[in-house]
């Protein structure tokens, strides 16, 4: 009865998470305006994935948690669990991402200095994770950094 208790717990703070995060993709679609539909879809898409799938994956994170869950996002749970990851949308899904916690700051809903650890962990990270992503690609890649899967 404990555990049935502790799911529901989870899926109904899991759903109040949702809605928020609903709120905040709005916001962040508004300041994208003037942007090309494509553009603006891609960078939803990529923030959608990340604050409504990895943040609720394990635990009911709230988005500003995932300001420093970036490296084992990006770092290890979008190489593995996503067959689209390569190199280039590791960066791409990251731009999304910053672009994102960008606005956030911006409507005052996150600190400017977890913003500036959240860029700081996005930079120093960018190559590892890219090289990582390509290691598991293809295991025959060459990884200067000597990581092995």
């Amino acid at each position: 009865m404990d555990e049935l208790n502790e799911l529901e717990m989870y899926e109904k703070k899991c759903e109040e998470i949702r809605r928020t995060n609903d709120s905040l993709l709005e916001l962040f679609e508004k300041d994208m305006e003037g942007l090309s539909p494509k553009t603006i879809r891609r960078h939803l898409s990529n923030v959608d994935f990340y604050i409504n799938e990895f943040l609720l994956y394990a635990d009911a994170l709230p988005m500003e948690y995932g300001l420093g869950k970036i490296d084992e996002f990006l770092g290890e749970f979008f190489i593995r669990k996503c067959m689209w990851s390569t190199p280039a949308t590791i960066k791409s899904t990251a731009a999304s991402i910053k672009k994102f916690y960008k606005c956030m700051l911006d409507h005052g809903k996150i600190e400017k200095g977890d913003y500036k650890f959240f860029c700081e962990t996005v930079k120093v990270g960018m190559e590892v994770w890219q090289a990582l992503c390509a290691q598991y690609n293809d295991p025959e890649e060459e990884n200067p950094f000597g990581f092995f899967w």
